[in-house]
């Protein structure tokens, strides 16, 4: 049964925007994998503590997300919780940040699927989405391999989005 300290949780993990925090290399390097924000720390030059994040809803958030997304508090001035839930959906800013990185490829099937089955249910999808077929580790859309067992593709996204993902990470170079 789920309970409202669940719904709660779950909704803290659930961006605005349609992202998934739980697969997020912030998230991940804040929960689990430390070497992941110093690598961010080291890359945009500011500290360690700059990078970590525990969701879109919650009180740490990354320096992204607190200073520079724009979804969140325009989804809060308007009194949503989704953007899918605007009038305006989808406005430029959101597919102008949809457009500039893989990770942010389902962004509209994200919103569709949470106005069709909620946000709870899309929840449970996007752990399943997320998740090594082998040994469960959620893992983001940058692990082409499990970050734990070493399985390729690392999990369904990875699987769906792998071509794009690989040109992204080749210009950024």
């Amino acid at each position: 049964m789920t309970t409202p300290k669940d719904i709660q949780e779950k909704k803290r993990l659930s961006a605005v925007c349609g992202l998934f925090c739980p697969s997020c290399m912030l998230f991940i390097g804040t929960k689990e994998d430390p070497q992941r924000l110093k690598a961010f720390a080291e890359r945009y030059q500011m500290p360690i503590e700059a990078w970590e994040c525990e969701g879109c809803r919650s009180e740490k958030r990354s320096y992204y997300c607190e200073h520079l997304c724009k979804m969140a508090p325009c989804a809060a001035k308007k009194g949503i919780e989704f953007c899918g839930e605007c009038d305006e959906y989808p406005c430029d800013e959101l597919k102008k940040f949809q457009a500039e990185r893989p990770h942010r490829i389902e962004l509209w099937e994200s919103q569709e699927r949470i106005a069709k089955v909620g946000f709870s249910e899309w929840f449970e999808e996007m752990l399943e989405h997320y998740s090594c077929p082998n040994c469960r580790t959620i893992n983001s859309a940058y692990d082409n391999t499990c970050r734990a067992c070493g399985t390729e593709p690392s999990c369904r996204y990875v699987q769906n989005h792998k071509q794009d993902i690989e040109d992204s990470l080749s210009k950024s170079k």
